[in-house]
């Protein structure tokens, strides 16, 4: 049997969602580098900033193979990610993701993508601030994406803690994007104080991936 990721629906959404990302997202990339606050968030407003196909490839084959749970992501944008997650979801034949993004405008583009794809039902996507909307989840996390505002990648993290499932995995993107930004985070996760194994994967623009090992 193919995976979900084969399916012509999904294959179609992703195919035309990373294409349009490609013509999309370099030129605003590049007018948001060094900016911070509201001045990047306006020119990022309308770009994708996805995780690349073979990144999204691999964070199916991770979720895919993750122990039992629910899985988290913060930073839906258009969803494309949350694409990939679902899909390993449905193959799995159980869990969820639940998934936030800040701006309600993406996040009204990511549910027609979804859509698309008829993986809706899979998906529990939150608008708001990650830090409010997914206070609630206290349990049973046994993979989490992060992938929205790079600040916020060390307080979400400390947040969602006490709900992970022995041996969670996190994966955090963009590590080459945004170096200094998520200098912190990674001093975190490397450091074996915190419980954590991880490594760098040259993989799209750098993932880290993290082991919870106690």
């Amino acid at each position: 049997m193919q995976s979900t990721l084969y399916d012509p629906r999904v294959r179609r959404v992703l195919d035309d969602m990373h294409a349009s990302a490609d013509r999309n997202d370099p030129p605003l990339l590049e007018k948001a580098r060094g900016k911070r606050g509201t001045e990047r968030t306006s020119l990022l407003d309308d770009a994708f900033i996805p995780v690349s196909a073979d990144a999204g490839r691999l964070l199916y084959v991770l979720a895919r193979s993750a122990a039992p749970g629910t899985f988290v992501e913060f930073g839906t944008s258009f969803g494309i990610s949350t694409i990939y997650l679902a899909a390993a979801v449905r193959d799995r034949g159980a869990g969820r993701v639940i998934t936030t993004e800040l701006h309600a405008g993406k996040a009204a583009r990511a549910r027609d993508y979804l859509s698309a794809t008829g993986l809706t039902d899979l998906v529990d996507l939150r608008v708001g601030d990650a830090l409010q909307t997914l206070k609630d989840v206290t349990g049973g996390v046994s993979l989490a994406f992060l992938d929205g505002w790079k600040e916020l990648y060390l307080p979400f993290l400390r947040m969602l803690e006490p709900a992970f499932a022995p041996g969670a995995l996190v994966v955090a993107d963009d590590l080459d994007l945004f170096p200094d930004v998520l200098r912190d985070y990674l001093a975190y996760v490397r450091d074996p104080a915190h419980g954590y194994v991880s490594a760098m994967l040259p993989v799209g623009d750098a993932m880290e991936l993290s082991v919870r090992a106690r």
